[in-house]
């Protein structure tokens, strides 16, 4: 009775477990088989037919059956079927020995039997009359049953391992971040993804508190619960990326570039409350809070010190200067053989002697358009690479010339033919040039391939993902001699359309320090193509416009200002990075002129402004200086902003103890 008595308590034992999930914990099934014999006491197993008394086959198919089948509890402790309580002489050391040995080992497989039962409850002896031999045995519910049982278990325990990769690999701050990019509508159809996120959250949490000696058997209790595959989803795989560490951008773009289709355009910037509170907290730290706020400079912010030229009506501030510009359109051919001067003659030598000056503000000057910006708060500290906390805005939201750009980007800029194609947002455009001769192109499929024509497309930006929002590429051939000469067909394409903001481009060739500029003002289908320029290469008489976009003699209103007029300049200043003898970066040349507006806010600063203690958050501040622009001023300090490393012209008239026309050479 005593054996009758511990079989019925394992089988309650594994009957209250089987309400639940039941696993194994791999121990060897001849191991378990023989602690069970060897655990009981000396004498207390007689031999019987020369085999022990517990030593048949039934038990022995049960125990190397489901000897070890363990359940978790809700502290991810381990029952097993031994854990029970007999009275006894000796069964209760057996169950104890057996629960130790079983609850020692970490869980290896979910538990599925191929058959209901497991064991025989009990046989009579065919050779003794009445005699009966009781026997472990139990009947499982069906839902521990398969005749199969690999293909699950198989799955199962991918689905664990899968689960604990992900515990280990993605981290809790990716997780926040891409919920916060799903709250704000800034991954492709998130919402899809956010319970799935959500719940991995939820498991990881708990994870957490049960820290890592339960790991194993937490994968198990949960490996097959909602959001614990998640490590394995296009959603996982972002988690991951952001986890590692990649750029934030790039590693959505990779995401998109998988669950989106071709002409899906993100409505939102990617970045987050995080990063925005870690930038924040680095400005603090930096005390430069209230040197944010921008707005439009106005002539009493300056100092005579800092200015180069400054008419009587900027002197005085409020006093009335005699009108002088020529509101009539001027020929610009007649103006072709004009004095022509560098623009260090023109500031040592004649701006010393001017009393009054207007310039010829041309079409293709509509990039040089420039507004300098104070700070709001004049006592607040400067946040910029010079002592002054002045900076300064391009027409386009540009910081500095397409040349420099390219430059930066690692692009060729002393070619003798040199082609920059330059846009403001996400998209990816590409530069095209067929050369004459039939298959000579130049683009994307052969980049930084040197050409026998000495050609080459050495910088390509956007290809696959929006790594800027101020974005350049650049054909340039080296070796005049080895340029075909005929026909040139320069055309851009739009590859990929990301944005629906900041479209059109600027396209600058160059050609011996000559420098056309033509500008595309309209949104680009995918896959269109735009046919800018085609011009005529001759080695004696160099470029020839064929056909190209909008000429640039045609006049119109920018700024406030009618192009091909000239117009009174206010002032004449260094930017504000040469201020004060100092000379951090390229200098630019700034022409003010009367009656400039930028007729919208313009930027407050741009990240290359900013001191290398603020790089580490650049994409914060990125997107800070496109949202803290000027409060809009009717008295603005705008004209015409040209850089110290690109070649370009003006034209002005020059009045002091005798009138003359020059040509100022950059």
């Amino acid at each position: 009775m005593d054996f009758v008595e511990f079989r019925d308590a394992v089988n309650h034992q594994f009957s209250k477990m089987a309400k639940g999930k039941l696993f194994r914990t791999g121990i060897d099934k001849d191991i378990l088989w023989e602690t069970y014999l060897n655990s009981f006491p000396d004498g207390s197993n007689p031999v019987f037919r020369e085999r022990t008394l517990h030593d048949c086959q039934c038990c022995k198919q049960f125990i190397r059956a489901c000897g070890d089948v363990v359940s978790i509890n809700k502290d991810l402790t381990l029952t097993s079927i031994w854990d029970i309580k007999i009275k006894g002489k000796y069964y209760q050391e057996v169950a104890d020995n057996m629960s130790r040995l079983v609850k020692d080992e970490k869980i290896s497989d979910q538990f599925l039997h191929w058959e209901q039962n497991i064991g025989t409850k009990s046989n009579f002896d065919a050779k003794i009359e009445d005699m009966r031999w009781d026997h472990f045995y139990f009947k499982l519910p069906r839902k521990f049953i398969n005749t199969d049982p690999g293909t699950v278990l198989s799955k199962t325990r991918a689905n664990k391992d899968v689960f604990l990769r992900g515990l280990d690999e993605i981290t809790n701050e990716s997780i926040e971040t891409v919920l916060e990019l799903i709250s704000q509508d800034s991954i492709y159809r998130g919402d899809e993804h956010k319970q799935a996120v959500m719940d991995f959250q939820k498991l990881c949490f708990i994870a957490d508190n049960f820290g890592l000696p339960y790991l194993n058997t937490f994968a198990w209790k949960f490996c097959n619960e909602s959001g614990a595959r998640i490590r394995n989803t296009a959603i996982g795989t972002l988690l991951i990326d952001i986890s590692i560490g990649m750029n934030l951008d790039k590693a959505v773009g990779m995401f998109e570039s998988k669950v989106a289709p071709e002409n899906y355009k993100r409505p939102t910037a990617v970045i987050t409350q995080r990063m925005i509170k870690k930038a924040q907290e680095k400005i603090e730290q930096l005390g430069f809070i209230d040197s944010l706020p921008r707005r439009n400079a106005k002539m009493d912010d300056l100092t005579i010190n800092n200015v180069l030229f400054a008419d009587r009506k900027a002197k005085q501030a409020m006093n009335v200067f005699d009108e002088m510009s020529n509101e009539s359109s001027t020929n610009i051919k007649n103006l072709k053989k004009v004095e022509e001067v560098s623009i260090d003659t023109f500031v040592n030598e004649i701006l010393p002697k001017a009393e009054s000056i207007e310039a010829m503000f041309e079409n293709k000057h509509e990039n040089n358009l420039m507004s300098l910006v104070a700070p709001s708060n004049f006592d607040a500290p400067g946040m910029f690479k010079w002592r002054n906390n002045f900076s300064w805005s391009y027409n386009g939201e540009v910081a500095d010339s397409i040349k420099e750009r390219v430059k930066r980007a690692g692009g060729n800029i002393d070619a003798v033919l040199r082609c920059s194609l330059a846009w403001f947002n996400g998209d990816d455009l590409d530069i095209h040039v067929k050369e004459p001769g039939a298959g000579s192109h130049i683009y994307f499929g052969n980049k930084r391939q040197v050409h026998p024509s000495s050609g080459m497309l050495d910088v390509d930006m956007n290809a696959g993902d929006a790594q800027s929002t101020s974005p350049v590429e650049n054909i340039a051939w080296t070796n005049k001699n080895k340029m075909p000469e005929g026909e040139y067909r320069v055309f851009i394409n739009q590859f990929t359309k990301r944005n629906t903001e900041n479209y059109g481009f600027t396209l600058e060739m160059e050609y011996e320090g000559k420098i056309w500029t033509y500008n595309y003002q309209k949104p680009m289908r995918t896959s269109a193509n735009i046919d800018v320029v085609i011009f005529n290469f001759d080695r004696k008489t160099g470029i020839t416009i064929v056909r190209s976009l909008e000429s640039e003699e045609s006049p119109r209103v920018t700024w406030e200002l009618g192009t091909q007029k000239f117009h009174k300049v206010n002032m004449i200043m260094n930017s504000p990075n040469h201020w004060d003898g100092e000379e951090t970066g390229n200098k630019h040349y700034f022409f003010i002129l009367e009656n400039c507006d930028s007729g919208e806010p313009v930027r407050g600063f741009f990240n290359e402004f900013l001191k290398e203690s603020m790089t580490e958050h650049r994409k914060v501040f990125e997107v800070l200086g496109s949202k803290m622009k000027t409060d809009q001023k009717e008295d603005q300090l705008s004209g015409l902003g040209f850089s110290s490393t690109k070649r370009a012209s003006l034209i002005c008239r020059v009045k002091g103890s005798f009138e003359r026309t020059i040509k100022i050479n950059f």
